[in-house]
């Protein structure tokens, strides 16, 4: 952590006699190395000489701590990951340094101020170390430097099954952290009693992996008893599989000629022109972040960046949403072992920034949200594009392929990951599924990436895959699937020795790739995977015999049909019920006054989620690549907010094309009615990518469920409301769904006070839409004055889970509906984007037009003075300038044209509702003005920016000073 954020950190612990942190990045060396090597790897390797100073110490005569100060060191625990050490020890080679055989990075903390050892103990523990992959020492640290695991026996256990009554089933998979439900456990007992002998270890643990909600979906796959409450009485349906019957079904509905894969590969993919093809991919890693923020966001880049690499495309861009717990609770409210959220936010923040750096990708789009829901259970939502020639993605292996491994080397981070995913978080989870959490080293996936697009184009291999959940197991079974594999286990390469054979199958260790590689092309391959400096080792064999066969050496540790292993879980049969709820609604105005407006607006735009995310979105390297146009900040000083990401890709050099990256989340729709948020968040993320030049006839969606436990009816009632609505919205849009994905069990079970608290209900719409040429691509800060002032849409009284709604502590029953009219004032403004007769366009979505408005004068530094009498309601009845101001309706756009062009632009919106309601102005206001024109407020731009990036000065203040 930097230690400019610690001592605003300590402060919240109740300490405040710290005075000032230092902190140094430690390396331990081992080798035969005289101090002119220690001096040029200082020189070369460790240290900026520009900005750093480095010092040289013996581990036995460590410098004395400076008096008034205690110095804490951190280390990595023996078996994890060290990805800096890793890195040091190949450039030292490079170097010609033979003699460094070892080394070790870590941190160091000098703490200045009156301390006692309790303290300094609880510091370490709360903000300077993670015991999950961890460990702490106050002075200097004992190094794990080279030091291997102790030698152990390698065997695979026989697990008896057979005569286990119920109880005991479910024990064992508890026990062994299989999570397998009792009918699963019943299912495997059975086949193996068909066997005629009880499972190894590593057949059991391979069956958990493949059954695991996190890999096989089954709660969306399964058959659901729905109920609904409504005021003619309860409604009943039996719902066969929520993917085919909603999500599946209005892709196939829309039948987008232009959609080449959805639902079937790592990611989806679409015809991008006609000889490139676009992939994209949304996934999570929430759990993991939990209990090791960094690794486990760094590690959810990685991950989702493989998956692209698994439909053989080249990543292009990032996008990422975030959501945290408030930054500000106090640390005694916390449940218990759960990080304090800033620790989560720092870690998960930096985690990202880490991996996309590193790789070379730009992170392009995304958002990030706080809610006291997300305390115990962040979300970290990862998503890649990707570009690929047309006719490259091969999916298919066949029998005497060999099973070919390439990237990092296997150890024991990732134990569990998949089934880890698929259960609820306790204060224990650390302690019990500490290894679940994988270690990552993007330099090593940078590599392998390179190695990949070169043999993809010289098309060396029939199928490729990412080693993510489920490791190995899930990779290489996948890809045999339908033809049968053998694999030889003692070949996989490891970081160290002493894993057992389920450990190497299962192991979700970062940065591998699994090829299925003609024999003939072994040797070209290899060639490749070395220019690179990308490790390749043969595994085993694609056979057809339908049987997944592993060995560690002659033993036989796996013998399976593979239809058992893919097919041969029990169907779920889950319940569910939803009733409407009724949160009432405030009667009147709730603002009366210009200045009470006034102070409800500036009170949205600082709230957390509203406000600048500019520390965060600035560490993210967006230009890298050289292909984004639309970035994710604009307008004149460049910190107005974009409403989508724009990109160029390299590849196509002779033409104009683009692709817009959008994203829209609303959690707060989703606590009165899933259903609302759903169909809120495609029309907001179709609104989003529309708004910076997307063609509204060429946008696919993904689908991102973040839920609670689908065997509780009412969370499960929840999820059917939202897939109902994604079925409606997608196919009222054409846009259809490509790619998609569920984390549940989203549930924090606090084994101390017995209180369990589900995360609110959590959809994430991803589009991403053809911009047929960038130069016409459009931008939300206001242009010039004397410019025209148009809204698009109608705008109701819909201000449920609205911003306005919670300033004011209500949530309200009238969230926004469907917008019958949006398809077609999509098709329209883009339309007119065509013609360039847009100046700019934003779409009005949290804190309504009132925030749209602002955020347009703060982008653009000029004014605007608009009228509310004009704006279409709909018919509806009493219009009050809060509701016109704050309501979060769908549907619409604010819309900049030049004075010349208006006659032009309101021709094509004869069939939309629309309304001209002001203009730019020079003077830096915004001026907003009652039904009668009377005005109501004049609101300096300045004050709106000090609202919007305030934050950003103040953090700048409290850093000023800290080594």
């Amino acid at each position: 952590m930097p230690a400019g954020y610690l001592l605003g950190d300590i402060a919240d612990l109740g300490i405040h006699s710290v005075d000032r942190v230092e902190r140094s990045a430690v390396y331990f060396l081992r080798g035969d190395l005289d101090d002119a090597d220690v001096e040029r790897l200082c020189h070369e390797l460790l240290a900026d000489p520009i900005v750093q100073r480095a010092r040289r110490e013996s581990v036995d005569k460590p410098m004395p701590v400076p008096e008034g100060a205690v110095r804490v060191e951190v280390g990595l625990l023996p078996g994890v990951t060290d990805s800096v050490a890793a890195n040091l020890l190949a450039r030292a080679r490079l170097l010609g340094m033979e003699g460094l055989r070892a080394a070790a990075s870590a941190e160091s903390y000098t703490l200045y101020g009156d301390l006692t050892d309790d303290q300094v103990h609880l510091i370490a523990r709360r903000l300077l170390h993670n015991d999950v992959i961890q460990y702490y020492h106050l002075g200097r640290l004992e190094p794990h430097v080279g030091v291997e695991p102790p030698a152990v026996e390698l065997r695979a256990e026989t697990v008896p099954l057979s005569g286990l009554c119920d109880d005991e089933l479910l024990r064992l998979s508890q026990e062994r952290l299989l999570a397998l439900d009792l009918a699963e456990m019943r299912a495997v007992q059975s086949y193996f009693a068909a066997e005629g002998r009880e499972p190894t270890d590593v057949e059991l643990e391979s069956i958990a992996q493949t059954w695991s909600e996190h890999c096989a979906h089954k709660t969306f796959k399964g058959i659901v008893e729905y109920t609904e409450e409504t005021p003619d009485g309860p409604v009943q349906e039996r719902i066969d599989s929520l993917i085919k019957t909603y999500l599946r079904a209005a892709t196939e509905r829309v039948a987008a000629p232009w959609v080449r894969s959805a639902f079937v590969d790592n990611a989806g993919i679409i015809d991008f022109d006609d000889d490139y093809e676009i992939s994209f991919k949304v996934e999570t890693h929430n759990h993991p972040s939990a209990l090791e923020p960094f690794g486990g966001a760094n590690t959810g880049v990685g991950g989702v960046v493989r998956d692209i690499m698994g439909v053989s495309a080249r990543p292009i861009a990032n996008t990422d949403v975030l959501c945290f717990g408030p930054l500000d609770i106090p640390a005694d409210e916390l449940p218990a072992g759960v990080l304090h959220p800033r620790r989560i936010y720092g870690g998960v923040i930096s985690g990202v920034e880490d991996y996309g750096n590193k790789m070379g990708i730009p992170t392009v789009n995304g958002s990030i949200a706080f809610d006291p829901g997300y305390t115990a259970n962040p979300l970290v939502y990862c998503g890649c594009l990707g570009i690929a020639p047309v006719g490259l993605h091969v999916r298919q292996a066949r029998p005497g392929d060999l099973v070919v491994v390439l990237g990092g080397r296997t150890g024991r981070d990732g134990l569990h990951g998949a089934t880890f995913s698929s259960i609820e978080l306790t204060h224990e989870t650390g302690e019990t599924s500490g290894g679940a959490v994988q270690i990552g080293n993007p330099i090593t996936e940078k590599m392998m990436l390179d190695a990949i697009l070169v043999a993809r184009d010289r098309r060396l291999y029939n199928a490729i895959t990412d080693c993510g959940a489920g490791g190995l197991s899930s990779a290489v079974s996948e890809m045999g699937a339908e033809i049968g594999v053998t694999v030889q286990l003692e070949r996989v390469p490891l970081k160290y020795h002493g894993l057992q054979p389920w450990e190497i199958w299962l192991s979700e260790a970062q940065e591998r790739m699994v090829l299925a590689v003609p024999p003939e092309n072994e040797a070209a391959l290899r060639r490749i995977c070395d220019n690179y400096s990308v490790e390749m080792t043969v595994i085993g064999t694609f056979t057809d015999d339908a049987r997944l066969h592993l060995r560690y050496g002659d033993m036989v540790v796996a013998d399976m049909s593979m239809a058992f292993l893919h097919n041969g879980a029990p169907r779920r049969v889950l319940r569910a019920c939803w009733t409407l709820r009724e949160h009432g609604e405030p009667e009147g105005m709730l603002a009366l006054t210009g200045r009470e407006l006034v102070g409800d607006l500036l009170a949205i735009l600082s709230h957390p989620n509203v406000r600048s995310k500019e520390d965060v979105v600035r560490r993210y390297d967006h230009e890298v690549q050289g292909g984004t146009v639309v970035k994710p900040f604009t307008g004149v000083m460049d910190d107005g907010p974009s409403d989508a990401a724009v990109l160029k890709p390299l590849e196509v050099a002779d033409s104009w094309r683009g692709i817009a990256l959008g994203c829209a989340f609303n959690p707060a729709y989703g606590a009165i009615d899933p259903y609302a948020m759903a169909v809120s968040a495609i029309d907001e993320a179709v609104r989003n990518v529309v708004a910076v030049g997307a063609d509204p006839e060429h946008i696919a969606i993904l689908d991102n469920f973040c839920w609670g436990n689908p065997l509780l009816a009412d969370r499960m009632g929840d999820l059917v409301r939202a897939c109902k609505g994604c079925y409606d919205g997608a196919v009222q849009y054409g846009t259809p769904f490509i790619s998609g994905k569920d984390s549940l069990n989203n549930e924090y079970a606090d084994g101390i006070t017995g209180q369990q608290v589900a995360i609110p209900p959590s959809l994430l719409i991803s589009a991403m839409g053809i911009v047929p040429d960038v130069r016409e691509a459009c931008t939300m800060d206001l242009k010039a004055p004397g410019n025209t002032l148009y809204i698009l849409g109608e705008t109701r009284r819909e201000l449920g889970g609205s911003y306005y709604y919670r300033l004011h502590g209500h949530v309200g029953n009238s969230v926004p509906g469907m917008a019958e009219a949006g398809p077609a004032t999509a098709r329209a403004l883009h339309g007119a984007m065509r013609r360039g007769l847009v100046r700019a366009c934003h779409d009005c979505s949290e804190g309504g037009l009132a925030v749209a408005l602002a955020e347009m004068t703060l982008a653009g530094q000029v004014g605007a003075d608009v009228s509310l009498g004009c704006i279409p309601t709909g018919g509806e009845d009493e219009r009050h300038a809060d509701w016109l101001l704050f309501s979060e309706s769908n549907g619409r756009y604010l819309v900049e044209v030049a004075p010349g062009d208006e006659g032009a632009f309101e021709a094509l919106l004869d069939d939309v509702p629309h309304a001209r309601i002001g203009r730019v102005v020079s003077d830096a206001a915004l001026t907003v003005r009652d039904e009668m024109g009377d005005v109501l407020f004049s609101l300096p731009v300045e004050e709106i920016r000090r609202a919007w990036r305030g934050h950003l000065e103040e953090a700048d203040n409290e850093r000023e000073g800290v080594a």
